[in-house]
């Protein structure tokens, strides 16, 4: 007995445990565990992969002898040749069905009639093999099904539910276990015609446009598996170095970073202005686009005329024209930003018919509201949705993405800069260790070097340099190198394109680069003003993505963020708030963003982030 009992405990504790709240077994758990599972009674439900149905081989039908009948009690029937042919030979018993065989078709009416008691041939038994597939694992688990069981054809489509009980066997071939289905507890049919799902692979860009199925899509379930475990890292890593986790306000009142297009928050119907439609770049009649484009094409005058040296008169007059057009790009946004704060500032609503008093937007930016925090609490961070109404449809934007802010009591902007760098590290290796077959799949149909990169960014650091040392690095670049000329004169001041961040990334040093003290045109008003003139700001860029954490160390000196408000024309009683934090124990204080979508996109080496984020939102989609 006592042996019997031990035997039953250590079945048990090989098992399989169902989930607690739904009873069925996680198929990851199964294919995890496929030795210790085989033999076990289980349910699993999930949605149906891909499907065939395989036809059983029917054994000959036995005649029956006279010892049969006899046997029988004599109550044997006759059995006439063209019965025997009917059964045997479905070539001929279709042949027989469309000329009658004599009369066979009003034959076998009568035959109903007057032997009641002969049986109908059955329908033709067969086999459904499906791979079903519950989101929790790349594989599939193989479910074999009779038709005895439950009908195949509703079996069978891409796209059905199903709750199924039977007993684990091991399987022959590539799968290591199947599940012989005793019963189908669930059968959630599809519409056929109307599915997008097929057993072929659906290009990314044609599911984003069925973003309630794409889930069901191996790639897609991968990447939100990834997705969720650098989610569960995050307040990990930030748990275990004592930071508190605060939700900050969505809806807001104020620009947190001075010059954002923001999305405005109305519970009423009214009839938007025309100005506010249009583009925030677009004034007076000259847009600063049609300014850039203009600069653009005098850049490759100018570059023409250089290489050439035919006419220096020509080349000092075209590069006199480009240094007006510049200056009249440099004027426009500047302008562009003062109206944006005007605007801003006279914002105002019917307090009697709105929900607010005041005109409130989508945050673009938690971090001034997490700063109050800091200032209180010492090291917190914020994990949410940040909206940002850029016409744009570049793959590394969305209207809608998920920011990771952090702020730090008693920083500067070297510890904030150590801080993100470990983060970006810390949410590498989680990845390769607690995601290692998501990314050895991943590794197989995206992006075969994700793996050598994460890892590279563990075990190396980011390249420093200031943001005048990148400039030069570019310039230099651009100078010897033939096969690449950049189409913009660097000059103090200019913003670091996309271009030229993947150049320095990619090409010159071919691993992470943190860039550090940029103009303060370039960054939010907040950012600490250096003596040189540049704000205490950073940017980490990583190859093949770019910009995926900026930072920088918050003024805490009252009379400078002051001027910078004044000088950005921002509304100040939009800002009293946060400035009453520079006239109440005041601190240094230090943070950063970490595009949380952006990292994913990272991890996985997809092209674009609307593949990353579960219901993507851009400049004229928002489906669902």
């Amino acid at each position: 007995m006592a042996a019997a009992a031990t035997t039953t405990t250590a079945q048990d504790t090989s098992s399989v445990p169902p989930l607690a709240y739904s009873g069925r077994v996680q198929l990851k758990e199964l294919l995890d565990r496929s030795e210790a599972a085989v033999g076990q009674r289980v349910v699993v439900g999930g949605w149906v992969k891909s499907a065939k149905e395989v036809e059983k081989t029917a054994p000959p039908p036995s005649i029956a002898t006279t010892d049969d009948t006899a046997r029988e009690g004599g109550k044997g029937k006759d059995v006439s040749c063209v019965e025997i042919l009917q059964s045997r030979i479905p070539l001929i018993r279709s042949i027989l069905d469309v000329f009658g065989g004599g009369g066979y078709g009003q034959r076998k009416k009568r035959e109903n009639v007057t032997a009641p008691n002969d049986k109908v041939l059955p329908p033709k038994a067969s086999t459904a093999y499906l791979l079903l597939t519950d989101g929790s694992c790349a594989p599939s688990l193989q479910v074999v099904v009779d038709s005895s069981v439950a009908t195949p054809s509703r079996l069978v489509p891409t796209g059905t539910c199903l709750l199924v009980e039977g007993q684990l066997e091991r399987a022959e071939g590539k799968h290591a276990i199947e599940l012989i289905a005793e019963k189908v507890l669930h059968i959630g049919t599809v519409d056929f015609d109307k599915y997008p799902l097929s057993k072929k692979r659906i290009p990314l860009d044609t599911l984003r446009d069925y973003s309630q199925f794409r889930p069901r899509t191996t790639t897609v379930a991968t990447v939100m598996r990834i997705r969720s475990s650098l989610s569960f890292a995050t307040h990990t890593f930030f748990n275990e170095h004592a930071f508190i986790d605060v939700q900050v306000p969505i809806i807001t009142s104020t620009d947190s970073e001075g010059f954002s297009n923001m999305f405005r928050v109305n519970t009423l119907e009214q009839k938007a202005e025309k100005e506010k439609l249009e583009t925030v770049y677009e004034t007076e009649g000259v847009s600063l686009e049609h300014v850039k484009a203009a600069a653009k094409e005098k850049s490759n005058i100018v570059e023409h005329l250089e290489r050439t040296e035919s006419n220096r008169e020509a080349l000092a007059a075209a590069v006199q024209d480009l240094r007006k057009t510049n200056e009249l790009a440099s004027q426009l946004e500047a302008r562009e930003k003062r109206k944006l704060g005007a605007s801003f500032k006279d914002d105002k609503v019917d307090s009697s018919k709105e929900f607010f008093p005041f005109q409130t937007y989508l945050t673009v930016s938690g971090r001034l509201h997490l700063e109050s925090y800091a200032c209180a609490l010492g090291n917190v961070y914020s994990f949410g949705p940040r909206f940002l109404a850029d016409k744009t449809n570049s793959a590394k934007h969305a209207a809608e993405m998920w920011m990771i802010e952090v702020e730090m009591a008693f920083s500067q902007l070297k510890d904030s800069m150590i801080c993100a760098n470990d983060f970006f590290k810390y949410l590498c290796n989680w990845v390769l260790v607690h995601c290692s077959e998501e990314m050895t799949f991943v590794a197989k149909r995206i992006d075969n070097t994700c793996m050598n990169r994460l890892r590279q960014i563990i075990s190396g650091s980011p390249e420093m340099m200031t943001y005048h040392k990148a400039i030069d690095v570019l310039r230099k670049s651009s100078s010897q190198a033939e096969d690449k000329k950049f189409e913009t004169n660097f000059e103090s001041g200019f913003v670091l394109t996309s271009e030229h961040l993947s150049y320095l990334t990619d090409m010159i040093y071919q691993k992470p680069v943190m860039i550090y003290n940029y103009p303060k045109e370039a960054k939010p008003f907040y950012a600490r003003q250096n003596d040189d003139g540049t704000v205490a700001a950073f940017d980490l860029v990583v190859p093949k993505l770019g910009t995926i954490i900026s930072g920088s160390q918050n003024e805490e000196r009252l009379n400078m963020i002051s001027s910078r408000i004044d000088e950005l024309g921002l509304p100040r009683e939009k800002y009293e708030w946060y400035l009453d934090l520079r006239r109440n124990g005041t601190v240094n204080n230090s943070g950063f963003t970490l595009r949380f979508d952006l990292m994913v996109l990272f991890a996985t080496g997809l092209g674009n982030v609307r593949d990353v984020i579960p219901f993507p939102r851009s400049y004229g989609k928002a489906y669902t």
